[in-house]
């Protein structure tokens, strides 16, 4: 049985009491010859244990290992997994599946001894109040829907690098807006300002190049005016080095873990509305920012406190409808009401809408494009027109964007092939405009019955299916009975009140 540290200890402490090795050795619990050794020699086992450099097997690989490490002299980045299939298809029945582990133990000692140096990192040294960092993390991998439906979306990170503490808004790209809203939100929950925002090279922050001093760094005019109005100093980090925002980025695994986690304990994934998948969020968050508020404190008292005003959810600019019934903002075309057309609007642009005004009454609301997505052109406020110049269909450069749905199009291909062209578009916009001046999804039955009869979708046969409305049945009521001790009631409270 091999002797411990603690019973050597014990027979020299006894040895000092009695100075007899056979006693010491016996109430250690060890051989007289043992403790003879240890006496001599001065040393704890622990003291004494020396390192194998010789194999108590042979090893599996010593006939093929020039091979294997000629391969990862050539390629460092080789893994050795790879390495082994490589060495199992080139030598069949040499090596077997269990012994993987093993050459993966040889490459790794490989690596530390004669491999490749391994880049540095340098612990950075945080001071309180000086440095928040924000990164766009994508969401979609949890599943979230509302209202049964999926919700693609990702969430604006921010974190403090002293205190680790961190807030997150709900976006649906990298926007300007969607950053300086979001850096809003976390300022505002803060109600102190940081003297340092880092970012990474988004396009939000860091698309245009050249310009003033600042502006060669590659910031944009608008997030300057963020970063100025509240008094932050901007900072970027170096491209491809996403290590150099490493406390957010490795704070948005962390995140997603957590609202896993909790969404595991709430049993369900789904939302009734947007709002509420917010308050979870930050619900989530409150939680998480619980145990960090002690560092926080410091932070909170060396940064300056949040006296400006918020900026406004909007970008908001002059535009001039077209005449082609359309205006243009950031670079996207969306239609309007043709009465609109020659009129000066503002345009209200949010993270995820695009509203616009007209003598200050607000006439439309639209979904704000993003992505590739570059134009918007919804039928109903040109189909009016269409139908007085059909001519105009077949060319028309946004054409696409008149066929709602799929039913639509396969309605309109089938007239294309069993009607002249000219009659073909008329009839289409004939059943386009029904649908503008009803509910497109009835529209969309219809065309899908006569689809599935195998008939033309003319104007004559959808009229013909279209659905007969149901008359509207009159409830019976009971007979009215008035009762005059009612109106005594009344005048006794009347009473009361004066």
């Amino acid at each position: 049985m091999r002797v411990t540290d603690r019973q050597v200890r014990k027979l020299l402490m006894e040895y000092q009491k009695s100075g007899e090795i056979g006693k010491a050795a016996m109430k250690a619990g060890m051989h007289r010859e043992t403790a003879g050794k240890y006496l001599s020699g001065g040393r704890l086992p622990s003291e004494q244990v020396m390192d194998r450099d010789w194999r108590t097997r042979p090893d599996p690989f010593a006939g093929h290992w020039g091979e294997a490490e000629a391969m990862l002299k050539e390629a460092p980045e080789l893994e050795g997994k790879a390495l082994f299939e490589w060495l199992s298809e080139r030598y069949p029945g040499v090596y077997h599946e269990g012994q993987l582990r093993s050459f993966q133990r040889h490459v790794r000692r490989w690596r530390a001894a004669s491999g490749p140096e391994k880049e540095v990192y340098f612990e950075q040294e945080h001071r309180p109040g000086i440095r928040m960092e924000t990164d766009f993390t994508c969401m979609n991998a949890l599943g979230i829907t509302i209202g049964g439906e999926a919700f693609e979306h990702r969430l604006c990170h921010h974190v403090l690098t002293y205190s680790n503490w961190e807030w997150a808004t709900i976006c649906h790209s990298e926007s300007l807006l969607a950053l300086r809203n979001s850096m809003q939100a976390a300022l505002l929950q803060l109600g102190h300002v940081p003297v340092q925002h880092w970012t990474d090279h988004s396009t939000a922050a860091t698309h245009e190049l050249g310009g003033d001093e600042r502006g060669k760094r590659g910031f944009n005019r608008r997030y300057l005016e963020i970063t100025d109005h509240f008094g932050i100093e901007p900072r970027t980090i170096n491209c491809a080095e996403p290590h150099e925002n490493g406390d957010v980025e490795s704070a948005n695994n962390a995140l997603k873990r957590r609202v896993e986690q909790h969404l595991l304990l709430r049993g369900s994934r789904d939302f009734t509305d947007r709002d509420a998948y917010r308050c979870f969020v930050e619900g989530t968050l409150h939680k998480a920012n619980a145990g960090r508020r002690k560092r926080l404190l410091e932070e909170m008292a060396v940064m300056k406190p949040l006296e400006v005003a918020l900026l406004p959810e909007y970008i908001e600019e002059k535009r001039s409808v077209t005449r082609w019934s359309t205006v243009k903002t950031d670079h996207r075309i969306y239609s309007v009401p043709s009465r609109l057309i020659g009129e000066t609007v503002r345009i209200r642009r949010y993270e995820d809408r695009v509203e616009v005004f007209l003598g200050g009454q607000r006439q439309l609301s639209m979904p704000r494009l993003t992505g590739d997505a570059y134009h918007a052109i919804n039928y109903r406020h040109v189909i009016e027109w269409l139908i007085r110049k059909p001519g105009a269909f077949a060319q028309y450069r946004f054409r696409a964007d008149l066929f709602p749905r799929l039913a639509f199009r396969r309605a309109y291909d089938r007239l294309c092939e069993a009607c002249s062209p000219r009659t073909a578009d008329v009839e289409y916009l004939r059943i386009l405009r029904k649908a503008a001046r009803t509910m497109e999804s009835e529209v969309e039955g219809v065309l899908l019955e006569l689809e599935r009869r195998g008939l033309i979708p003319r104007w004559a046969a959808l009229m013909e299916f279209w659905p007969t409305p149901e008359a509207s049945a009159v409830p019976d009521l009971a007979p009215l009975t008035v009762q005059l001790s009612d109106y005594d009631q009344l005048l006794s409270a009347e009473e009361v009140l004066s």
